[in-house]
């Protein structure tokens, strides 16, 4: 018993002689730096920038011809200037509306009692189509359909309110 109690003794000595403050020795360049840096003045943050808030752009070059694509070249008789050829606004699109006419590919078709149903292929899969089916950003319709070609008339515009009919083929894809 009188071990434990000296085994206990001998450690709370040498954790009560940790504690003990010792003098400092070889310190003192270092309280002499930090001295120098509390002395100085103190510098000013600066405050934050400030955002401008993000504004959307809203495209409205839908109906226009792509930048990308070259000019419809014309020569407008005053008969065709004069014309009633516009498209229909009122009229709800159609779904492949929202497609480049080239972007879609004619894939095969399907004939039954109803009539021959072209199939177009697009970036989005597989659509039928039928002789007075809309496609195309340029307001096309569908006006032949057999088993090579498919035929549709693309109204574009030509000139500030006027427009005309253009003729597109898409041939079967091999």
């Amino acid at each position: 018993m009188n071990s434990v109690r000296l085994s206990i003794l001998v450690g709370l000595s040498v954790v009560l002689t940790g504690c003990l403050e010792v003098p400092k020795k070889g310190t003192a360049d270092l309280d002499q730096y930090l001295a120098e840096i509390r002395s100085k003045p103190k510098g000013a943050i600066e405050p934050l920038p400030e955002f401008m808030p993000y504004q959307a752009f809203n495209y409205s070059a839908f109906g226009r011809r792509s930048p990308f694509q070259p000019p419809v070249k014309t020569n407008l008789t005053p008969e065709q200037m004069n014309s009633n050829i516009k498209p229909d606004e009122n009229r709800k699109k159609e779904y492949l509306e929202q497609f480049e006419v080239d972007s879609f590919a004619l894939v095969g078709f399907i004939s039954n009692d109803e009539g021959l149903w072209g199939l177009v292929q697009s970036d989005e899969g597989v659509h039928r189509v039928q002789v007075g089916d809309y496609m195309g950003r340029n307001h096309g319709r569908i006006v032949f359909i057999d088993e090579v070609e498919l035929r549709l008339v693309e109204i574009v515009p030509a000139g500030s309110g006027y427009w005309l009919e253009r003729p597109r083929t898409i041939r079967l894809r091999e």
